[in-house]
């Protein structure tokens, strides 16, 4: 027995396949094999089978797929190999040796070639590992969204395999074959950059010099048309040693043979697919002027002969070409402040702008948040790079975030001008005409110019250089959008480190004894520190001047986030300092906003949310968030959904303290109006689920919820926030707050009754009694009641319902008494305490009716019916179907209508009444049907099937089954 990953998702044996039917039986199977002896969740499985809202019957869908994967296996003797297919909990785990799985072997045989010393022996590995994929990974599953990322990840790892055997061919020197293995897959993936660079490598060391060069040109033009980028570092490398005739450190047997004699001495630069570095300007009869370095003195030369700039370097290598000293004298060409000591990751940022800094005269934007280290990956990547830029490096701090304010323009641009040469009594006085010169200077240069701490698009334009082999890096608090559009700057946002790197900036502060002394309290401080550079560094110099204390003292000091702020100041450094001067800058309006935003309760918010704790209305939200995501100090992480640094929560809550009682109570009642809004749209027709608190105050605007679907996704994208507004309001002692905000999310509790709902509820239950409220624990028991019944605690439910009909009688619900009795006798019937069931389900009908309430009048009715059918009482049974149907359900009531006439045709069945029993019954699953209600299809044509053998009801009973078990 063999299960199958790479390729058709499949189970193979030794009599074929088995017939695993539906792309979504695939799909489960895929989610179980790629989790395989680890429980996956029916949450895990039905994110994997669905890509929008999953139907209200997903878990009956995955059931009923797990049963016949099951008896598959069961049939095909999988026990004796080994596997099982088990339920634990609310989970299932796929049991098998990986051995059996094709994946797993792949990733053994990947590991062996890896540590083989032979490159002949890793070839053989590494052609058996590949051996084992029959097409694209978990082909004819349903590509869900996490088995999409999956696919994605063992694709990735298959192409990063065969560019590891073309390593190893070249090791053997056999550069053709590693050419035609890259070849078919570069084909396959012409943007993927890392394989047209090995192809390329691999067809020069071949002899196929011309090949490689039109490799080149064929990606660099696919990536200008299809994503308007230029080639990233690695196709640049790769052609650059072309350029050069290098023959590179790998260069084999056929490298050596077939191997360009010539080897380039041109300084190692950024190599510009157009072949520019300068030096092919006097192609157009221009004389070219060499400063000879260090006098300053200039030299002519002849041009170099016309020629396509993009073939193969001429016999002369290139040399840059910068102007010549204005002042006739030494002047400094590199501003660079230091390198930042202590620079930890960064390595996709600082891939980033290398690749950014590959087009033609790029302006490359680092932005992000206060104190992310934005100065420091600037300050990184341009000393890293100082080679490329042979005719300087400048730098100049424009303070846009600065409690001193911005220097004045024209006194930037004298700077740059004296560091390139210009005498002083040249410069000129007005900013415009600097500008000008400073441009004209700049233009046959290769230069780095740095513009730190950027607050406007107008401050950087003027400072941008005129050359196209310069390159300008801006760094910003501000998203600088201006930029973008009129000088196509690329942006590179930059985000907090991750825990690994931000406990290596603390050892790189504090020695690595110190940090592996205490690995889980320098992890705990990355974490408290949010991962923010400038945290981590005021943190680190705390620790630094006092080597007594331990690392977890601190932490536990920064735990308490009302003194965090004040632990990550030192001196004139810090996290409030710089958020400050960033706040500054706003106006009143934002500042308003992030000091509200800083009392929100929960971990996102959208702008109805933000409106609501500041306020105003959405649209003024959604300007303030706006200003305050282009100054970094919110981040929209999805769509109309904004989220808060913990630090500039903490700041932000700090600015307006008196104001958090308001906001707290806005966005409760903020959440409560929503989440009416979204139960009123998911369940319509029912009464509300209690009477609003007396000092509520309705929001200025209530989000619209369109239909059933989107009212259920807020519902289920807001659990934990709406948990987090709970438990807030009960700490501020807004109980009647607390447990509306959890028994709001009642469409939800029933869609997913399973999904460990008890404890919030009981929360809900603790701040109902704290108030000695009979109303609201009686509202609160009911839900609680229920959802302990569906999770099979059937003695802990009834002790709780017994008592919500006296609590609501107490408080004069006599709705919420009737819906009580109906819950309390759906238990005990479960119990077997049929004669009590139907005596309380009765009065619940007495209740309802005497409050003239339809909704929970039918909702009585239809489960006494069933009680007294369960009794052999179809007499009543009728009756009571007869009543309900007279106080016509609505039409989004189909699913009740179509139980009710379920119900009335199974009594008619019961009183020998065949042919009125199957007429209901059919139009029980015809009404069901046609409404797309699979359930209510499925169990009227189970009740048919008991009495005909008709043709036609099995097969629609086949196909009801299917869909559920299919696509729901």
């Amino acid at each position: 027995m063999e299960f199958r990953l790479l390729g058709t998702v499949s189970v193979d044996t030794f009599t074929g396949p088995l017939p695993l039917g539906p792309a979504k039986r695939r799909s489960l199977l895929a989610a179980l094999l790629l989790s395989a002896n680890t429980p996956v969740s029916i949450a895990r499985l039905t994110d994997s089978l669905w890509d929008d809202t999953p139907p209200l019957h997903a878990r009956s869908v995955i059931q009923g797929h797990v049963s016949r994967l099951r008896a598959l296996l069961v049939g095909a003797d999988a026990e004796a190999y080994g596997v099982e297919l088990v339920t634990l909990g609310d989970a299932y785990v796929l049991r098998l040796p990986e051995t059996l799985l094709d994946a797993q072997r792949f990733e053994e045989l990947l590991t062996l070639a890896r540590g083989q010393r032979s490159p002949a022996d890793a070839v053989l590995m590494f052609k058996e590992a590949l051996s084992l994929w029959q097409g694209p990974a978990l082909s004819g599953a349903f590509a869900g969204r996490p088995l999409q990322a999956a696919a994605h990840s063992l694709e990735e790892s298959r192409l990063a395999t065969v560019e590891q055997m073309a390593r190893a061919y070249a090791a053997l020197g056999e550069h053709n074959r590693a050419a035609a293995v890259l070849r078919a897959e570069a084909v396959a993936h012409p943007m993927r950059e890392s394989l047209a660079a090995a192809l390329m490598t691999a067809l020069y060391r071949a002899g196929r010099q011309s090949e490689a060069l039109d490799w080149f040109h064929r990606t660099r033009r696919l990536l200008a048309d299809e994503l308007g980028i230029d080639p990233g570092h690695e196709l640049a490398d790769a052609y650059a040693l072309i350029l050069r005739g290098d023959p590179g450190p790998e260069a084999g047997r056929e490298g050596g043979r077939n191997a360009p004699d010539g080897q380039g001495t041109a300084a190692r630069g950024p190599v510009r697919p157009s072949g520019g570095d300068g030096g092919s300007r006097g192609a157009s009869g221009d004389v070219a002027v060499q400063a000879d370095r260090p006098t300053g003195t200039a030299t002519a030369e002849p041009p170099g002969p016309p020629g396509d700039l993009g073939g193969a370097p001429s016999p002369a290598p290139p040399r840059p070409l910068p102007v010549p000293s204005l002042a006739g004298e030494p002047h400094p060409t590199d501003l660079l402040p230091r390198a930042p000591r202590g620079f930890q990751g960064r390595s996709a940022e600082l891939a980033a702008l290398t690749r950014a800094a590959a087009g033609e005269a790029p302006v490359c934007l680092v932005t992000g948040p206060a104190g992310v280290g934005k100065t420091a990956l600037a300050l990184q990547w341009a000393h890293r790079n100082a080679a490329a830029f042979p005719d300087g490096r400048l730098f100049a701090d424009l303070r846009g975030f600065s409690d001193t304010g911005e220097p004045a323009l024209v006194e930037v641009l004298r700077e740059f001008l004296l560091a390139l040469g210009v005498a002083p009594r040249r410069v000129p006085e007005s900013a415009a005409a600097a500008a000008a010169l400073f441009r004209s200077l700049t233009d046959r240069r290769r230069l780095l110019v740095v513009l730190d701490n950027a607050r406007h698009s107008a401050t950087v334009r003027p400072l941008l250089p005129g050359g196209t082999d310069c390159v300008t890096l801006v760094t910003s608090r501000h998203r600088l959008e201006g930029l973008i559009a009129s000088d196509a700057a690329r942006p590179v946002p930059l985000d907090v480190l991750e825990p690994p790197d931000g406990t290596a900036l603390l050892a790189g502060v504090l020695g690595e004894d110190r940090v592996l002394a205490e690995p889980v309290a320098a992890r705990r401080l990355a974490e408290l520190c949010g991962g923010l550079p400038l945290a981590l560094r005021v943190t680190a110099a705390r620790l630094a001047g006092r080597p007594s204390w331990t690392l977890a003292g601190l932490a536990d000091e920064l735990a308490d986030e009302r003194s965090r702020l004040t632990y990550l100041d030192v001196d004139d450094t810090g996290v409030s300092a710089a958020l400050r001067l960033t706040v500054q800058q706003l106006p009143q309006d934002a500042v308003h906003q992030l000091a509200r935003l800083g009392h929100h309760p929960g971990s996102h918010f959208d702008p109805y949310t933000a409106a609501a704790l500041a306020g105003t209305d959405p649209v003024v939200a959604t300007a303030a968030l706006e200003r305050l995501a282009a100054a970094h100090l919110v981040t929209e992480a999805a769509p109309g959904r904004w989220v808060l640094h913990d630090l500039v929560r903490l700041y932000a809550r700090g600015m307006e303290p008196e104001g958090g009682p308001e906001a707290l109570t806005g966005v409760l009642d903020h959440y409560i109006a929503t989440a009416l809004a979204a139960a009123d749209t998911a369940e319509p027709g029912g009464e509300p689920c209690f009477v609003l608190p007396e000092d509520y105050r309705r929001p200025v605007a209530v989000r619209d919820f369109v239909d059933r679907a989107t009212a259920m996704h807020w519902l289920a994208t807001e659990r934990d926030d709406l948990a987090l507004a709970a438990d807030a309001a009960r700490t501020a002692g807004l109980h009647d707050r607390a447990w509306r905000i959890i028994l709001l999310q009642w469409p939800q509790v029933v869609w997913r009754v399973r999904d460990n709902w008890s404890p919030l509820l009981e929360l809900a239950l603790d701040s109902a009694r704290s108030q000695d409220d009979a109303y609201a624990e009686s509202r609160v028991l009911n839900l609680l009641g229920w959802v302990l019944t569906e999770e099979g605690r059937a003695a802990e439910a009834i002790a709780l319902l017994e008592r919500s009909p006296a609590l609501a009688r107490q408080a004069g619900d006599r709705l919420g008494e009737a819906t009580a009795l109906i819950n309390l006798a759906v238990v005990q019937a479960e119990q077997g305490e049929l004669d009590t069931a139907l005596e309380d389900c009765g009065r619940a009908v007495g209740l309802a009716r005497e409050e003239r309430d339809a909704h929970t009048e039918m909702l009585a009715l239809q489960h006494l019916a069933r009680m007294q059918l369960t009794a052999n009482r179809p007499h009543e049974a009728l009756a009571s179907v007869r009543t309900a149907l007279d106080l016509g359900p609505e039409h989004e009531e189909i699913a009740r209508r179509v139980l009710l006439l379920s119900t009335s045709g199974e009594a008619r069945l019961a009183l020998g009444e065949e042919s009125e029993g199957i007429l209901l019954l059919d139009r029980a699953a015809g009404e069901a049907e046609r409404a797309g209600y699979d359930e209510g299809a499925v169990r009227a044509l189970q009740a048919l099937l008991r009495v005909t053998a008709e043709p036609e009801y099995r097969k629609r009973y086949e196909e009801a089954v299917s869909r559920l078990n299919d696509d729901g």
